[in-house]
């Protein structure tokens, strides 16, 4: 197991096909399909309900940094389709937004499974998801199930994924630094260089100078 400077790299799709056998990574990517679908139900409103804050992109970062690409796919399809199906919201089945679960899980997976995590990196990945999968993407099946028009639905979402860029990537941050070093002991994941954790390790000389 180790660090990979991008997908483009054949080790790092022979790593990514290992965890579809583990049944460690299986297990943990069930756990978090089951936390995602909890946290689906919880919705922070601010500024009405154009402008909501959701925690399943936590999940889905986390478990696709463990997971690897191809079991994002299939956790991805998974937890869109028990979400509907246990907490039916009113709004009929629509196998776009199954999509969209899918291809928002790979992304994650693509910037984070098996890399070196940074401030950069966040950045790069959720600017993806949000503009190039919620804004534009989202926008198409918006238009598709209530026929507003693209161009209505593609400017309030980029105003509401332009918002909510700069709090998501902090919250990712601020978690992956919690989380790195725990995950990597487990062996889940390989160990990050130290300078891509600073929270941890500030906890530690912190620890280091009062003993």
């Amino acid at each position: 197991m180790q660090l990979y400077a991008g997908p483009w790299q054949k080790e790092y799709w022979l790593e990514a096909a290992k965890a579809l056998k583990s049944l460690r990574v299986l297990v943990f990517a069930a756990i978090l399909v089951g936390l995602e679908i909890i946290l689906s139900m919880l919705v922070i409103p601010v500024g009405g309900n154009a402008l909501q804050i959701h925690f399943t992109f936590l999940v889905i970062g986390l478990s696709n940094l463990v997971c690897g690409p191809f079991v994002a796919l299939l956790s991805g399809c998974a937890a869109d389709l028990l979400s509907f199906f246990i907490f039916p919201m009113g709004a009929p089945f629509f196998p776009g937004y199954t999509l969209t679960a899918m291809l928002s899980a790979f992304i994650y997976a693509l910037f984070f499974f098996r890399a070196q995590i940074s401030v950069v990196r966040i950045i790069l990945c959720k600017l993806v998801i949000n503009v190039g999968v919620n804004v534009l993407l989202g926008s198409v099946w918006r238009t598709m199930l209530y026929g507003k028009g693209y161009w209505f639905y593609f400017g309030t979402s980029l105003i509401k994924n332009t918002i909510l860029l700069p709090v998501e990537v902090l919250v990712l941050f601020l978690v992956f630094s919690l989380l790195l070093r725990p995950l990597a002991q487990t062996g889940l994941i390989p160990p990050q260089p130290t300078k891509q954790i600073p929270f941890t390790c500030f906890r530690l000389r912190r620890g280091q100078e009062t003993t």
